[in-house]
């Protein structure tokens, strides 16, 4: 697939509830990557690229870089178990959640920007781990850049 007029890259999608990210190629096409429920991790997912770009609403919408942030480190910390400072940072942002339900509430304004600031530092220290470990689809920058905007 060639790039598109129009489309900014890196893009980013919720398809069926699912993060996506697509990138160039150095060969001026698009490369596609959707977020793996089972190891954190992205899929190649070069097959949906058409799909994602030629929908028009339903179960496939747009997301800015810090909304696909906030929905991929959502399905890390619900999906995924483990040990370390990644999933204690999961488990404390789960029993802020959780709390807050517990109380019949929603999250407060500060717990809303400690939650989403969380999730901004476990997107880059999960993604600086898939670096290491090769994944050629891992971002770690993204998450610093808009930790700092």
């Amino acid at each position: 697939m060639t790039e598109m007029p129009g489309l900014r890259l890196p893009a980013y999608f919720s398809y069926y509830k699912s993060p996506v990210k697509m990138a160039g190629r150095p060969d001026g096409g698009i490369k596609a990557w959707r977020l793996s429920h089972d190891t954190g991790g992205w899929e190649p997912a070069d097959s949906i690229i058409e799909e994602i770009l030629f929908a028009v609403g339903g179960e496939i919408s747009s997301l800015t870089a810090e909304s696909f942030i906030q929905w991929t480190e959502l399905d890390r910390g619900r999906y995924l178990k483990g040990d370390g400072p990644v999933f204690a940072l999961y488990e404390t942002i789960r029993a802020i959640v959780e709390g807050a339900l517990a109380e019949g509430r929603r999250l407060t304004t500060m717990e809303l920007a400690l939650v989403r600031g969380i999730r901004r530092k476990t997107f880059v220290m999960f993604e600086e781990q898939l670096q290491k470990a090769g994944d050629p689809a891992a971002d770690p920058s993204l998450g610093a850049e808009e930790s700092n905007s």
